[in-house]
């Protein structure tokens, strides 16, 4: 089985050109079902039956995992079984039978635009350290981009004439416009911090932290909590709260939902839907509140 595995992951790699995380995360849960099915005296693919897979599924719901994961491991089955059913005429693909559980989808933290200014305000940009900050929270909030996004961005991404910047994410690409407030946050970066901060003089990499070294997510997100702490904001932030609600925000004040799924890098607009659900769900909050006869 093993062996099986591998070939399913090197198939991914070869024709799918997926990325590495993903990758991981197949392997992850087919060598967890491979464990599982060992346990049950099940050494080979082809023994697996439809009854050993839901004893599989029903170890997972017994195990406490969340619908998501149950969900995603059911994934990674269907595909494998489908790939092997592919190059094993004699092996059927034994998955039909499963069905993912029903994922509650949740609706996303977001702040209000209020909220979002006071968090942008709060480096004053009179250091090195706080104009790189600045120019940080304002590009992540410009464009929405994840933070692995952002802390991968190279000093050639950035396109300050033309006013956007270029996002890379699975050997795709994107081109996300950019405010001024950014351009203006990013620019001072560039010509008064980057060469202040860096070690080496051939880094290619943006943002760098106070060691020259590139940032790490752990370090931006030590910013972002520094900031919103100074700011009096009370929730949880994180910098997909920031992504969040660049997309809540942009829907609010009248963006059609391709244009921002595109910016966001979703594969499929149902993602980016839940961001016209709460700016639905904020306009009936506001008549409810506003409306003499609400």
């Amino acid at each position: 089985m093993e062996r099986e595995i591998q070939s399913f992951i090197t198939h991914l790699q070869n024709n799918k050109k997926t990325s590495l995380n993903t990758e991981l995360s197949y392997k992850r849960d087919l060598n967890k079902m491979m464990k599982f099915m060992n346990m049950q005296g099940v050494f080979h693919t082809s023994e697996i039956t439809q009854e050993h897979l839901k004893s599989y599924l029903n170890h997972l719901n017994q195990s406490g995992f969340a619908a998501a994961t149950v969900s995603r491991h059911i994934a990674s089955l269907k595909a494998y079984f489908h790939f092997l059913s592919e190059i094993q005429t004699d092996l059927d693909d034994i998955t039909v039978i499963l069905k993912a559980p029903k994922i509650e989808k949740r609706v996303p933290e977001i702040l209000t635009s209020e909220e979002v200014v006071q968090l942008l305000n709060q480096p004053k940009a009179d250091t090195p350290k706080e104009i790189r900050d600045k120019a940080m929270l304002e590009t992540l909030y410009a464009t929405g981009i994840r933070v692995s996004e952002l802390i991968s961005l190279k000093l050639t991404d950035i396109n300050l004439h033309q006013g956007h910047l270029v996002c890379r994410d699975d050997s795709k690409e994107r081109k996300i416009p950019l405010g001024m407030q950014s351009r203006k946050a990013l620019s001072k970066y560039i010509s008064h911090a980057r060469n202040v901060l860096l070690e080496d003089e051939d880094e290619e990499i943006l943002f760098v932290n106070c060691s020259g070294q590139p940032m790490s997510r752990q370090g931006f997100w030590k910013i972002i909590k520094q900031y919103s702490k100074k700011a009096g904001i009370k929730s949880d932030i994180t910098p997909h709260t920031i992504r969040h609600s660049f997309a809540a925000h942009l829907v609010e004040n009248g963006a059609d939902l391709r244009s921002v799924q595109e910016m966001l890098g979703h594969s499929d607009i149902s993602t980016t839907q839940i961001y016209a659900n709460i700016s639905a769900n904020r306009i009936k909050d506001v008549y409810m509140k506003a409306h003499p006869r609400g």
